[in-house]
């Protein structure tokens, strides 16, 4: 029979603590982000699970800042990497120097080997630096010279997209595209919050000598993602999970027959597993212990949108891939 609780148990001071903790980095956010609550609950549960997310949105909706902002909270080592054609795969992981004075080859470790990592416009780099990343990614390591280097941790990689700009850049594997847990797409901010962009703008929010003090440390980070693992979920939601991922594969037989033919390639298992990491992260932000059938909803369009592979019918119905996501989900009957 599976068993998905553990052993080990969420004291109720260890949850309160957990709250305390996400609660002040939340809000150290909020206090330079305007807006985007659903982009700073994904990047909370990026952190709190070390999963890897994709952004995709225009420019200027505050994806770097919003990632300097997190790592500055932590005291997390940030570093960000613009994406170029002419981008190496040694100019992200690192590489080895010939040092004259000692006669031996000094290693020098790229800006991969940080604790929140931004590469910007990931989709202009070539396949091969891309695929530089995929070690890094799900290994947690590099390798330089034949030698294995360990990277930080907590290790999580924000990657960006900008969709309205095609020409210059290279589509994403999906076997890349698979290894980020979360894909979040950034909608344009109110008149009401983009006044107060330039509000805070005019008060000298984002100077340079404006950076937002710690409110916490990677220490409270491991220690929250040791406590989202014993998150209770209960077999009943395991099965709801593994359930929509399954329709997404034979989507034929639950859904719209016209929508289900717009499918090509349903999500991989790579999708339960996030769901079921992701849920349980999202029931500590709410103060819970246990993981609920709304946790998992919520998650839906995060965790399926770049699993889930359409033909070319759909770009040319104008059918979003969200659309069908929402169809899957009404298709699965609720535990």
């Amino acid at each position: 029979m599976l068993q998905t609780s553990t052993s080990a148990r969420i004291e109720p001071g260890e949850l309160v603590r957990v709250q305390q903790v996400v609660g002040a980095v939340s809000a150290s956010f909020a206090a330079k982000v305007v807006g985007q609550a659903r982009l700073r609950e994904t990047l909370l549960i990026s952190l709190m699970t070390g999963g890897h997310v994709l952004l995709e949105s225009v420019p200027g909706l505050a994806k770097t800042t919003a990632a300097q902002t997190l790592a500055d909270s932590i005291s997390a080592v940030f570093h960000r990497i613009q994406c170029t054609p002419d981008l190496l795969p040694s100019d992200i992981v690192g590489t080895q120097i010939y040092d004259a004075a000692q006669g031996t080859f000094v290693t020098q470790l790229g800006p991969v080997h940080a604790n929140i990592v931004l590469l910007d416009e990931i989709n202009r780099s070539s396949a091969k630096t891309q695929s530089a990343m995929l070690e890094a990614m799900q290994e947690r390591q590099t390798t330089i010279g034949g030698q294995n280097y360990a990277l930080p941790s907590p290790f999580l990689v924000l990657a960006t997209q900008n969709p309205i700009e095609q020409e210059g850049t290279y589509q994403l594997p999906e076997a890349q595209m698979d290894r980020f847990m979360l894909k979040d797409v950034l909608d344009y901010p109110s008149p009401v919050e983009e006044a107060e962009m330039i509000h805070r703008i005019d008060a000298g929010i984002y100077s340079a000598e404006a950076t937002p003090t710690a409110v916490a440390s990677l220490d409270e980070v491991r220690m929250i993602q040791r406590t989202v693992k014993n998150v209770y979920l209960d077999p009943a939601l395991v099965q709801y999970m593994v359930g929509l991922v399954y329709v997404t594969r034979h989507a034929e037989k639950y859904i719209d027959p016209a929508l289900a033919a717009l499918i090509e390639f349903g999500a991989s298992p790579r999708a339960s597993i996030a769901f079921s990491q992701a849920a349980r992260a999202m029931a500590l932000l709410a103060g819970r212990d246990h993981v609920i059938p709304e946790d998992v909803k919520a998650l839906a369009a995060r965790v399926l949108r770049h699993r889930i592979i359409l033909g070319f019918e759909a770009v040319a119905q104008g059918i979003a891939v969200e659309t069908i996501i929402e169809a899957i989900v009404g298709s699965v009957q609720t535990p």
